[in-house]
């Protein structure tokens, strides 16, 4: 990612050499040129230095000491602005954290309903996206707003965490296959709801802020009434 940004960051300081319309915009040879580290990166190691590691926690860091990847049974509790927050439920795996120390995404399993398969990025103070499978055959994946950034003397001035937001889109695969994909307003309210019905029919499904069907748009249902 970091060589992708400096990449952008070099074509947009320098004009872009004309082209044949037909042909993708590409960096030139000496803008590639300007980026390389190195034309023998390692990308193997020779031999191992043990067969098997038995820990608790890794923690890897940067050149400033800052714990950047933590891989761990159980990982440490969630860190947002320099606040530790208990977490809702233990997870084991690995934890993303950025250059300040806050944790900003992982993945692993949820000690939560017979074990929770979890991926989740995050914004500075709440889950960005998420994805969670559940032993009973579920899977959901969700995309939440981005809340305001609020922050509390009574906190040291540091961010609050869990400020609420919307789950703008939800996309889920039940435990009996049924597949939706829903569109919320930003009180958090499902409007619109793309399904599949137990008959095989795709259906568009229109929904008042009550969370009641008002409409349903299902034209193969229709022709085959």
């Amino acid at each position: 990612m970091q060589a992708l940004l400096l990449l952008a960051s070099v074509l947009s300081a320098q004009p872009a050499p004309p082209q044949d319309a037909a042909s993708p915009r590409r960096p030139t040879i000496e803008q590639l040129k300007s980026i390389i580290e190195t034309r023998s990166p390692q990308t193997r190691v020779e031999t191992v230095d043990h067969d098997r590691i038995a820990v608790r926690r890794i923690d890897v860091v940067d050149e400033d000491g800052t714990i950047r990847m933590t891989l761990a049974a159980d990982t440490p509790a969630p860190i947002i602005d320099g606040i530790q927050y208990r977490r809702a439920f233990g997870v084991s795996g690995l934890i993303l954290y950025d250059e300040d120390g806050s944790e900003r995404g992982g993945f692993g399993v949820a000690d939560v309903d017979g074990g929770m398969a979890v991926l989740a990025l995050d914004h500075p103070a709440m889950d960005a996206i998420g994805w969670r499978v559940s032993p009973d055959g579920s899977v959901s994946f969700s995309i939440n707003q981005a809340p305001p950034l609020i922050r509390d003397p009574a906190l040291g001035d540091r961010l609050v965490p869990g400020v609420q937001t919307s789950t703008r889109v939800q996309l889920s695969v039940a435990a009996d296959g049924t597949p939706a994909v829903g569109l919320a307003d930003s009180d958090d309210r499902t409007r619109v709801r793309m399904t599949v019905t137990p008959e095989g029919y795709g259906a568009i499904e229109f929904l008042n802020a009550a969370g009641e069907v008002i409409h349903t748009l299902a034209p193969e249902a229709a022709l085959a009434r």
